[in-house]
């Protein structure tokens, strides 16, 4: 019995000293005490949560080393392995996470849309539900603060620069002829079709170190990694026919779509101030196959062909029968990348991008035919080290071929050239906390054709001042090779270049958006020449430079008004430049100082029907009257515009749509044109530049046809 007692006592003994008691206090970086904090040791049920004062303290039979965990919302999880005697009154600082929602995010320069981004300013579906935009991206892009409405052009003109500045990629691969031809005064479209993208990052200065070739701006397409379902679409347009079908399998899906355009039967009800001999017909086609490996790995391969055809005459103040223009221009695009989750934290994002473009223009008496055969080449890798630290760093080859057949009566002459561009870079995010970050990056560029090597810093700081609000620098510079319509004639160049300093605010609660943002470019290297245009003959120099300076302001609202959501935008922009055949320094005439948009969406569910309005305005842009001497000192009127559309479910799956450009049929002026000569009386003769037609109406009918009966092409007007 006395042996018995003796080792239960042994036991209780050993039981009792093997106890540890884990004792401390965890505060956050201020030193404030957390409450309510999750403490234990990784592998078993012993722990606690701290109290009110942050403090904390259970005991353990544990012994020898032990990982203490301490973990709360909003904080990232700490996590110390010691000897378990090192666990007494510990103080635990946890830091902040920088992955949650309220987190700080460097935006500076940078409008984002999708389901994935903390803040979006303009959403995918806003691409198609813009009245007066057409289902054209860049439509709706031109109602954000920083672009110039150019309306007989179409491009993006971003922040002072020409539209040849704004470079365009899908996922990560350039697009090298993004836009459909056109003739003067006619804008222009985007080739892509909206329906393709998940998200969008418009950048409009300062923008990533991944990206080059580009002064003033890029433009960020994401298609659509996994299509939701198998369906068909049907469209019956006043401008034409689509058609489309998504087919899915397990791994893998195709995507195919088609339409045809002609534009004859609308000029017939509705003519403009064009003589048309051929009014626009055209014929495009896409498809998208996605495969996604068993380990996580996507590859997408897209495709787009397009032909266009067009014959007209258009007036002329020094031409008496006008100027004859026909053009007929085929494009091919593909665009294949892939990526992929490695191990240890590694990604890799990889593609290819081709493109062929040739157009055969007649111009009066000319025939002209241009093509241009383009690659890109792109890896790149991404390590996640933490949630504090991201590097991202790989490189880039780009393929150009160019050339130019030009004859007429008279002459006959072949232009071009080869060129080709190696570029790399590398670019780290550093979370400091949930309120302080920076993403500092660097890229090299080397051009063939220039022989020069160019090196461009980059550097965003980004200060979250407040729970809803946010403060945003960044510093860049940025190089880009002189226009194809200079390198076809004159290969002794340097590249363009120009420094962007920007400074953002930004207020974001409750599906409201308020931003406000400075910026100052400086240009240096712009191309000048000596002649009225471009020529073989002309004498070309490097000499050029100029600035563009301004603010922009954004505000959009989905909360205030249910079933209701609109967006305002304006912008102030000083720019002067002195290129081109420049005799002096001016603002180039597609340069608005004051540009505005309001726009405005409404869901009517008595009606089943969505309508919306968009306005808007742009102050005069700068021209030449040589009545009055003085280069680029004018300025035309302001331009106005009112847009409409409306979309009513006729069903569940089918959808009439209309909508009106210019519903007041505003007089605009794109500008004015005068004679070469002097009349009788020693006066200059102009004529007035007005768009082709006041007004652009447009009529679809659209059907879906898929296994879930709620589906419609609502998202896609």
């Amino acid at each position: 019995m006395k042996t018995l007692s003796l080792l239960l006592f042994t036991l209780i003994h050993v039981n009792l000293f093997a106890q540890n008691t884990v004792t401390g206090k965890v505060i956050d970086h201020q030193g404030v005490p957390i409450m309510g904090a999750n403490v234990y040791l990784k592998g078993t049920y012993d722990g606690t949560a701290t109290i009110e004062n942050g403090l904390f303290s259970f005991e353990t039979e544990k012994q020898g080393g032990q990982t203490l965990i301490v973990s709360s919302i909003s904080f990232e999880t700490y996590s110390k392995t010691a000897e378990i005697s090192f666990f007494n009154n510990v103080i635990i600082k946890l830091k902040d996470d920088v992955n949650t929602l309220d987190a700080v995010t460097v935006n500076a320069g940078t409008f984002k849309a999708g389901d994935n981004a903390k803040v979006t300013a303009l959403k995918p579906l806003d691409i198609v539900t813009t009245a007066g935009a057409l289902g054209d991206f860049v439509g709706a892009l031109q109602t954000l603060p920083g672009t110039s409405n150019v309306a007989e052009d179409g491009r993006l003109f971003v922040r002072g620069g020409d539209a040849e500045e704004t470079q365009i990629f899908v996922d990560g691969m350039r697009v090298f002829t993004p836009y459909s031809p056109s003739a003067n005064n006619i804008p222009s479209r985007g080739r892509l079709s909206p329906f393709l993208f998940k998200g969008i990052t418009f950048s409009t200065g300062g923008y990533s170190a991944e990206y080059g070739q580009a002064l003033s701006s890029v433009l960020l397409l994401n298609s659509v990694d996994e299509p939701q379902e198998e369906k068909t679409e049907i469209a019956i347009m006043s401008v034409g026919v689509g058609l489309g079908n998504t087919q899915k399998w397990n791994k893998s899906s195709l995507s195919l779509n088609t339409s045809y355009i002609n534009l004859a039967p609308y000029q017939k009800l509705y003519s403009d101030n064009n003589k048309w001999h051929k009014p626009v017909e055209s014929l495009g086609g896409e498809a998208v196959y996605r495969y996604r490996f068993n380990n996580d790995g996507l590859l997408k391969v897209y495709g787009a062909y397009s032909a266009v055809n067009f014959d007209l005459t258009q007036e002329d103040i020094n031409e008496i029968d006008g100027v004859r223009f026909g053009l007929k221009n085929r494009n091919l695009y593909v665009n294949t990348s892939y990526k992929d989750f490695l191990e240890k934290d590694w990604s890799i994002a990889t593609g290819v991008s081709f493109a062929n473009d040739r157009s055969d223009l007649k111009f009066s008496s000319a025939n002209i035919t241009d093509i241009e055969n383009s690659a890109h080449f792109k890896f790149t890798l991404n390590k996640y080290f933490s949630s504090r630290y991201k590097l991202n760093f790989g490189a880039e080859y780009f393929i150009t071929n160019f050339t130019e057949n030009y004859n007429d009566d008279t002459i006959e002459n072949e232009y071009g050239f080869d060129n080709t561009i190696f570029s790399s870079f590398i670019e780290t995010d550093i979370f400091f906390s949930k309120n302080l970050a920076t993403k500092i990056g660097i890229r090299g560029e080397y051009s063939e054709l220039l022989q020069e090597f160019n090196l461009s810093p980059r550097i965003s700081l980004a200060y979250k001042s407040g729970a809803n609000s946010q403060f945003s620098l960044a510093y860049g510079e940025f190089f880009q090779n002189p226009k194809n319509e200079y390198l076809k004639f004159n290969y002794d160049f340097t590249a363009e270049n120009t420094t962007h300093l920007i400074a953002n605010y930004q207020y974001v609660k409750n599906k409201q958006i308020f931003r406000a943002e400075a910026y100052y470019k400086d240009y240096n290297d712009l191309v000048k020449y000596d002649t009225p245009l471009a020529l073989p003959i002309s004498s070309y120099s490097n000499s050029g430079n100029g600035y563009a300076k301004g603010l922009d302001v954004f505000w959009r609202d989905n909360k205030s008004i249910k079933n209701t959501e609109y967006w305002l935008s304006y912008s102030f922009l000083d720019t002067e430049r002195d290129y081109k055949n420049y005799p002096t320094n001016a603002t180039p005439n597609f340069a608005s100082k004051h540009n505005a948009s309001i726009v405005l969406k409404r869901w009517i569910e008595a009606w089943k029907s969505q309508a919306g309005l968009s306005y808007n305005f742009a102050s005069g842009r700068t021209f030449t009257d040589p009545n009055k001497g003085g280069f680029l000192t004018e300025q035309a009127k302001n331009f106005h515009s009112l847009n409409f559309n409306y979309a009513y479910l006729i069903s569940q799956q089918k959808i009439l749509y209309f909508s009106i450009s210019n519903v007041l049929g505003t007089q605009n002026i794109n500008g004015y044109q005068y004679a070469n000569q002097t009349n009788t009386e020693g006066i200059f003769d102009r004529r007035t530049i007005s768009p082709a037609a006041d007004r652009f109406f447009f009529v679809g009918f659209f059907w879906t046809i898929s296994d879930n009966k709620n589906d419609n092409q609502l998202d896609n007007l």
